[in-house]
């Protein structure tokens, strides 16, 4: 499978991604937004990362290429190509989609636990957990677009996930955070540890050194899953 990814700023990458694809024998190729690079023709790909990044949704005067990004992910929406968006990335596919996209109220930073919807179908509960602690860095939410299953929610952010159609999935949490992709947030984005109720000390974040396995066998799940989605009808 062919996989192209979006990337936003510099140091934030694939993280556990990247070992996943390697181990499916997929192929990688990256559009660097904030560098200029050009986006790829949609013949060119099956299936697209949309990673995260400190900027937001609304953020165009500042940040031109978002205009651009978003009129490639919904034409890559209309390709029916497989999408996985994370954080920055969920909230440009949610909004895309016509879903509103604004300040969450919290800050969320930090190794917090979500929760899965409940009334979700056993075919998609199978890949989800029903209770993990994941990693979050955020303070921007998502409303759920219109015809899109509601996956998870935290104490702090009811909107963490959702899943539209059968190809289409945005995450608010970081899955794929390893700790080395950790060290790189912590390191352009410290600023942002503010003391708040959701938001955790550098240290109590990098000392949890059990999370990172789960949830990067978490993130392999989904992307097993997305991508098993390319290979037969929606």
């Amino acid at each position: 499978m062919r996989i192209h990814w979006l990337q936003h700023v510099a140091f934030e990458g694939l993280g556990s991604i990247a070992d996943w694809a390697g181990r499916r024998g997929h192929t990688l190729s990256c559009t660097r937004l904030y560098a200029g690079d050009v986006l790829p023709g949609q013949q060119n790909f099956d299936f697209l990362l949309v990673m995260g990044g400190p900027m937001g949704v609304h953020d165009e005067s500042d940040f031109p290429w978002l205009k651009v990004e978003k009129d490639f992910l919904l034409e890559a929406i209309r390709e029916d190509k497989g999408i996985l968006g994370i954080c920055l990335g969920a909230q440009l596919l949610a909004a895309v989609l016509g879903a509103a996209v604004r300040g969450n109220g919290h800050r969320e930073i930090g190794w917090f636990p979500v929760v899965r919807n409940p009334d979700l179908a056993e075919v998609i509960s199978a890949f989800i957990p029903e209770n993990q602690k994941v990693f979050h860095w955020h303070g921007d939410t998502f409303d759920i677009p219109e015809g899109a299953l509601h996956l998870w929610s935290s104490a702090a952010c009811r909107n963490q996930g959702f899943l539209f159609g059968r190809r289409i999935l945005g995450l608010q949490f970081h899955l794929e955070t390893t700790p080395e992709s950790l060290a790189g947030l912590i390191s352009n984005c410290g600023d942002e540890l503010i003391e708040a109720s959701w938001v955790q000390r550098a240290e109590d974040m990098i000392s949890n050194t059990g999370c990172f396995a789960g949830i990067n066998r978490s993130m392999a799940g989904i992307l097993d899953y997305l991508a098993a989605g390319l290979e037969g009808p929606e």
